[in-house]
């Protein structure tokens, strides 16, 4: 048998010494132990180093069981996150914490009618009392009634103004570890919401417009701020990773800024450097949360030369991530922080410049892939590629 086909397995008793990154690197040896290892070690080695603009997306109950707090914030305070995008739950339930209310561990068998009348929400096997919700609602709604609010904005925006006053109810009520709005406020991390009247959160932003609100969440921002992001990366020879937790819309959310650049805008066309996921989602059944990295490359999502760099870990993210973010924050210096929020404009000026400037170019710059339907009168993207006929 050929030797360079892969690495020897030689195993050896586990100490009661062993630290998080000897247990990863040493004892993670075949299946999904080898992709969550895969995955660390390429993090630490090629995608937390300083040229590289992380983007993470968030789905599934993460925040509920404290992952918000206990990990993906010091992964911020490290510099390992540059933006994000999340569902509006997991941000929701993730100022439960902000906010000084409490969430149990339970189990999932509990008598679910009981519970209702008792007041008690169940999330699988976290436990919390139904005012938990209406406090949270209360404040959101007290909040959002501020005149910052009273204007169209797009979801990273909103969340930044969103975390501000969290964090102040953190510093009043003596909140020792802040949650993720906050943190991603005191950093300059910008967290999007692909689907912003999903959650809580939207709830009561449509309650308020019927009272006269004049806030409106503008998806059209979001798109284009975050396919500025992902334009921008690419400035000074950087790279762009693109880290799933989960599937569903964020996945897609993150994924797209890709396709807007080259096939909407007429721009670069590249795709994300890297792209790592933790997902318990199948393929075969068609769901975007499933897909894997080579169908994306077919969309222009992911660079076709860096098909090395994608890894997907079939596994529950609850699981992943306690230990890719002690394995990192164990194994990496952190980087300093690229504080993207307030870079916002300045990388959304640059992508609506160069849009217009590919926009009105000239036939002589059409490429030559196209060059030889010269003669007719056809229309064409921006970058010059063919708009097929409706006929």
């Amino acid at each position: 048998m050929s030797k360079h086909l892969g690495q020897k397995i030689a195993p050896t008793p586990i100490s009661t010494d062993l630290g998080v990154v000897d247990l990863i690197d040493n004892y993670f040896t075949a299946y999904n132990s080898a992709r969550l290892r895969e995955i660390c070690q390429l993090l630490s080695r090629d995608v937390l180093t300083q040229g590289v603009t992380v983007g993470v997306s968030l789905s599934g109950a993460m925040t509920p069981a404290g992952f918000g707090v206990s990990a993906l914030a010091p992964l911020i305070r490290n510099g390992f996150i540059d933006w994000m995008i999340s569902t509006g739950a997991n941000l929701y339930h993730d100022m439960h914490y902000g906010l000084g209310f409490e969430l149990f561990a339970g189990n999932p068998f509990l008598d679910d009618v009981k519970l209702r009348q008792e007041g008690t929400i169940r999330i699988y096997d976290i436990i919390f009392g139904y005012d938990v919700l209406l406090e949270t609602d209360a404040f959101i709604r007290k909040i959002l009634q501020a005149e910052p609010f009273q204007k169209r904005m797009g979801t990273a925006e909103f969340h930044h103004l969103l975390g501000k006053y969290v964090r102040e109810v953190e510093k009043q009520l003596g909140v020792q570890h802040s949650c993720l709005l906050a943190t991603a406020y005191e950093y300059g991390v910008p967290i999007y919401t692909s689907s912003p009247g999903d959650s809580s959160i939207g709830m009561n932003v449509a309650a308020l417009a019927l009272e006269g609100s004049k806030l409106v969440l503008d998806p059209s921002i979001d798109v284009n701020e975050t396919a500025a992001i992902a334009y921008s990366a690419r400035e000074s020879e950087g790279k762009s990773a693109a880290i799933i937790l989960g599937g569903g819309s964020p996945k897609n959310f993150l994924l797209q800024t890709q396709p807007q650049i080259h096939e909407v805008l007429g721009l670069e066309e590249r795709g994300h450097d890297y792209f790592v996921q933790f997902t318990d989602a199948r393929p075969d059944t068609g769901g975007l949360s499933g897909a894997t990295p080579s169908e994306a490359v077919s969309w222009g999502k992911i660079d076709p030369e860096e098909l090395p760099n994608t890894i997907v870990c079939y596994t529950d993210s609850t699981i992943a991530i306690p230990l890719v973010t002690a394995y990192v924050l164990n194994k990496c210096q952190p980087r300093s922080l690229k504080r993207l929020y307030d870079r916002r404009e300045a990388m959304f000026n640059k992508l609506q410049t160069d849009y217009l400037a590919a926009k009105t170019q000239s036939s002589e710059q059409i490429p030559a892939a196209v060059t030889d339907s010269a003669s007719q009168q056809v229309a064409t993207y921006p970058c010059g590629r063919l708009i097929p006929n409706a006929r």
